[in-house]
């Protein structure tokens, strides 16, 4: 079965969709199955979207993209401020600016 990709507000309609059947006395298993997606599918949407409406359901995804990505900088930003540190603690170089890696030479 290839892999699908639902978005947010889609992932709450079919857990409205499953709650309903088996409320009306379906078992997990025979709800999930008609909504084609997997019972472990349907416990972890459950526990990540349980009582989510779509507004919400959608700003937590931007959420989660956006704190990815500024995950990502601050890596990006830690990891040259080590470089430069790590740099500048070789000794003085040359001064016309602190990438140049020729050493400093006193006249």
């Amino acid at each position: 079965m290839p892999m699908k990709k639902h978005r947010p507000e889609q992932i709450v309609a079919l857990l409205r969709q499953i709650e309903v059947e088996i409320a009306n006395g379906k078992t997990t298993p025979q709800a999930c199955k008609e909504t084609e997606i997997t019972v472990q599918t349907y416990y972890r949407w459950r526990k990540e979207f349980g009582g989510l409406k779509l507004d919400q359901a959608k700003r937590l995804k931007e959420l989660e993209r956006e704190n990815a990505k500024l995950k990502r900088l601050i890596a990006e930003r830690q990891r040259q401020q080590a470089y430069f540190f790590a740099s500048a603690a070789d000794g003085p170089k040359h001064q016309c600016n602190y990438l140049c890696n020729r050493p400093f030479r006193r006249k």
